[in-house]
């Protein structure tokens, strides 16, 4: 089976100028710090779109990229720790675009289940509907919201082996394992690779299927 443990470099050499990137984690837990910093050192594509549930603190690298100008939207649920974020919220500078947590993880699971889309009741009433298609059934009424689908999807997992079956530890599992279903090219940077074979299956959170490259980091 193939190998499929590259460098970062190598990785993010599949982010091109207006890509859809998906980054995982949730603030500093389970972000993959080290390959969106290697984006950032040595890809200078452009005109990217970002789906992450946040966009980090100023110590981490997804800040540094957000504040690079290269970012022309935003698909997020929290932004309040990235004063750059709220900056260009504010001057229009970039598209940003906010969403219930839950209703970001759901859009995203219907990118990878190939859903036309998902019904919640979350939002009726403030302006999260605005220019939302709303569908009554029953007595209830629900906003539809699209899938979400990226070109590349930049994760972080705990220990991966060289086919790229992952295990991801506790609530680093946050928007990781939902993101690596819904992108053409899926980069995981993980702490430890080992041989094929060696994780027990019961243990693997994310299939090898869904992913293209493994970068180890530390």
């Amino acid at each position: 089976m193939k190998n499929k443990t590259i460098s970062a470099q190598e990785a993010v050499e599949h982010v091109k100028d207006g890509d859809t990137l998906m980054i995982g984690g949730f603030l500093a837990g389970g972000h993959p710090e080290h390959l969106v910093n290697a984006l950032l050192k040595t890809n200078n594509s452009s005109n990217l779109t970002i789906i992450s549930n946040d966009t980090g603190t100023p110590e981490l690298s997804i800040c540094e990229l957000v504040k690079s100008g290269r970012v022309k939207r935003i698909f997020a649920s929290y932004i309040g720790a990235n004063p750059e974020t709220g900056r260009l919220l504010m001057t229009g500078e970039a598209q940003v675009q906010l969403f219930p947590q839950g209703t970001l993880a759901e859009k995203i699971r219907a990118g990878g289940a190939g859903l036309g889309g998902v019904l919640t009741p979350v939002g009726l009433g403030t302006v999260v509907e605005d220019g939302k298609k709303k569908i009554k059934i029953g007595e209830k009424e629900y906003l539809l919201e699209l899938p979400l689908k990226a070109d590349v999807a930049l994760i972080k997992a705990n220990q991966a082996d060289e086919t790229g079956n992952l295990v991801i530890n506790g609530s680093s599992r946050n928007f990781n394992m939902v993101m690596a279903t819904a992108a053409d090219y899926v980069i995981a940077e993980v702490d430890e690779i080992v041989k094929t074979g060696e994780i027990d299956p019961n243990h693997v959170n994310v299939p090898g299927i869904f992913v293209d490259a493994v970068v180890k980091v530390g």
